[in-house]
């Protein structure tokens, strides 16, 4: 029983050195609006690994592997990549990380949304988890209840790793003029852009 959950805290560890969109909106959004609110937008991207780990282990993998299917998740995902970047780039001059201004304009539903949305459209979030379900299809000694610490090992361990670099972030604010914030959401929109312009690709590939 141990030993499932130990692996999956490595996986979850392993899944969350990736850097994608996810990572820049997280560590800007802590900066910008606070440790609460990317607690939140943390909570977000928890709920739709969650819900993506669900799918695929009982049995949407099989759907994911339509080429129909990955088309759809690649052009949406990647659109909405792109409109976030766009957004993030037009954004206006940005006042200062620990401005009340700042903490009353992040709220924290629109957190939450933020953190789902640009997790879940992600095509290779939902590929990581389509990996983990062929994984434990292939560790036919395991129990149930081992399949649920396996899981459980990699949404703590991802959910846990999300809020210390939403936590470092916010402390290292302090040291961030409203000048470097902005360059900073612009940094972001770009990476989101050329993200969203790789899902197309991606989609339009294979």
């Amino acid at each position: 029983m141990i030993q499932s959950l130990l692996e999956g805290v490595s996986m979850g560890l392993l899944l969350s050195v990736i850097i994608g969109p996810v990572f820049f909106t997280l560590i800007t959004n802590s900066m910008q609006y606070g440790f609460r609110y990317a607690m939140s937008l943390a909570l977000g991207i928890f709920v739709s690994d969650s819900l993506y780990g669900l799918l695929t282990y009982f049995g949407v993998r099989l759907l994911a592997n339509t080429e129909l299917f990955e088309q759809v998740l690649g052009y949406t995902g990647g659109l909405i990549l792109i409109g976030f970047g766009l957004g993030s780039l037009l954004k206006k001059s940005v006042q200062r990380p620990n401005s009340g201004i700042d903490q009353q304009a992040g709220r924290k539903r629109t957190a939450f949304a933020k953190g789902f949305s640009i997790n879940g459209i992600n095509p290779f979030v939902l590929l990581f988890w389509i990996s983990i379900a062929s994984l434990v299809s292939l560790k036919e000694a395991w129990t149930g209840g081992q399949v649920l610490l396996y899981y459980t090992g990699i949404l703590l361990t991802v959910f846990s790793i999300d809020l210390l670099k939403a936590f470092v972030a916010k402390q290292l604010s302090r040291f961030v003029t409203p000048r470097l914030m902005g360059w900073l959401n612009k940094g972001v929109g770009i990476a989101m852009i050329a993200f969203g312009i790789r899902m197309l690709l991606y989609a339009y590939l294979h």
